[in-house]
């Protein structure tokens, strides 16, 4: 279950970020919101995760995930612009959640 609340918790870290860009700096008040409600939720269950993953594996799981699916929206949405170097990055650490989660003991799963 743990798992599931970390999955659910990068998601909504992922549409927070979102929003807080739509938020213009926080002079929209709807993305300001949506804003406010992701990251709740995203700690509150980060923090359920904590209940049974290790601290420094799931922070890197959650802030690996999260750069990745928000640098995959800000291409795709926001137009930005991902060269060579940067999908590089972005591919490495894919590679470093998929070898913590199929190869490490310490991700308790």
């Amino acid at each position: 279950m743990a798992y599931l609340y970390l999955a659910v918790a990068i998601i909504a870290e992922v549409i927070g970020t979102t929003a807080m860009k739509l938020s213009d700096g926080f002079t929209r008040p709807v993305p300001s919101a949506v804003t406010a409600v992701g990251y709740g939720v995203a700690f509150l269950l980060l923090s359920w995760t904590l209940r049974s993953v290790p601290v420094g594996i799931a922070y890197a799981i959650w802030s690996g995930a999260g750069i990745v699916l928000i640098s995959a929206i800000g291409w795709v949405w926001f137009k930005q612009v991902l060269d060579l170097p940067a999908l590089a990055g972005l591919g490495l650490i894919l590679a470093g959640i998929l070898v913590i989660n199929l190869f490490s003991k310490s991700a308790g799963h």
